[in-house]
């Protein structure tokens, strides 16, 4: 597949934009939440029934993605709010779409020559566990793993060009 970008399409080692993308999500926790990200230690993990997708397309096709447990969103959902905990209801998907869109917007910023030549999708949040996402089988992948508020939050990033 031809890359629309030189310096995409000669950077086939995408692993080098793992800090990039960590950077990424922890600004936007900062500025959005009002909260700083904390790298996880080993323990238990709960399966996320919580799935935040933005597609990119243009210089970088791809999709990157923000998995949660549901109490992680519905606090997303509250600081974003600036509502108690126990008041937020069905804005949940609404808030942990903005929070993944966000990522996706300031990760594609951090790229030379990708700003202006990628596109995002609107925020697509899935709910529940039990489902299995399909891509293309030789995409590599990105992913941060990282606590907010004691909670696991993965973001991950799969590669199409």
């Amino acid at each position: 597949m031809n890359s629309h970008s030189p310096v995409l399409a000669a950077n086939r080692n995408h692993e080098s934009w793992t800090p990039l993308l960590e950077m990424a999500v922890r600004e936007v926790f900062e500025l959005m939440l009002g909260c700083q990200l904390t790298s996880p230690i080993d323990g238990e993990e709960t399966a996320p029934d919580y799935t935040a997708m933005v597609g990119l397309a243009g210089h970088l096709c791809g999709l990157l993605s923000v998995r949660c447990h549901g109490k992680a969103a519905a606090l997303m959902a509250s600081k974003m709010l600036g509502v108690d905990l126990d008041k937020v209801g069905p804005e949940v998907s609404d808030a942990l779409g903005e929070v993944c869109n966000m990522a996706a917007g300031n990760f594609k910023n951090k790229i030379a020559g990708l700003a202006e030549g990628c596109m995002l999708s609107p925020p697509t949040v899935v709910t529940g566990s039990d489902y299995t996402l399909h891509s293309s089988s030789d995409s590599p992948t990105i992913e941060v793993r990282l606590f907010f508020e004691g909670m696991l939050i993965v973001i991950s990033l799969q590669i199409h060009s």
